[in-house]
Order: C-alpha cells, then structure tokens, then sequence
C-alpha cells in the first residue's frame, strides 16, 4: 500500500525528529562536522563524508546506521519500501541544510548551499 506524500509528513517530521534525538552525543560532532565542511546531507536521506578521513567515515557510519534503523521501522508502519522512506527524509534534510553547509547534487557533486 502507497501513500500519498501529504499523509507521510508527520511520519517524516517524526523521523527527522527522531534522529535528532537518538543521537544526543553525536549531535554537537554532527554539527561540527557539518560546519567544518567534513559531512553533507545527501538526497537519499543519508549522510556523506566531504571531505576528512576516518573521524568523518565514522561518523558518517554511525549516523547512517541509526537513520537506516529508523526509516525502515517507519517503513514497516507505513508498509512502504525503505528507499522511499529514506528518499522522502533526504529530500527535507537536503532542503533544510543551512548556507553554507555541503550537500549532494544531482550529478554527485559535493556543492555548499
């Protein structure tokens, strides 16, 4: 069963929330991360290493365990596939990054909003 994007706002509102709260000690290296231009959000609704090494891989890694987690648990409720779970979030982290921070392009590339 599909639904329509209007009915997975506040399934997605939630989700976004959610990852914001599940992650409270990653949260000030999260926006650190961000702010020194190591990490971006990515439409797929996962984050990507910019720049760095193994501190921003991590990270990187950490984050996206805990969203992959939370988009398929919304997915199963939703009875949806988890890529869309994870499109639709990605669309909503991309469009709310600050100026100033990376996000992903269309074509791959890394630019800064």
């Amino acid at each position: 069963m599909r639904m329509s994007r209007a009915a997975w706002l506040p399934a997605l509102l939630a989700c976004v929330l959610a990852l914001g709260l599940a992650a409270p000690a990653l949260a000030l290296g999260l926006a650190d991360a961000k702010a020194k231009g190591l990490v971006g959000e990515q439409a797929d609704g996962y984050l990507g290493v910019v720049s760095g090494g193994g501190e921003a891989s991590a990270l990187v890694q950490e984050v996206n365990a805990k969203r992959r987690a939370e988009y398929a648990e919304i997915a199963k409720k939703r009875g949806t596939a988890v890529d869309d779970v994870a499109a639709l979030a990605g669309a909503k982290l991309v469009s709310r990054t600050p100026s100033g921070q990376y996000v992903r392009d269309s074509t791959g590339k890394w630019v800064k909003k």
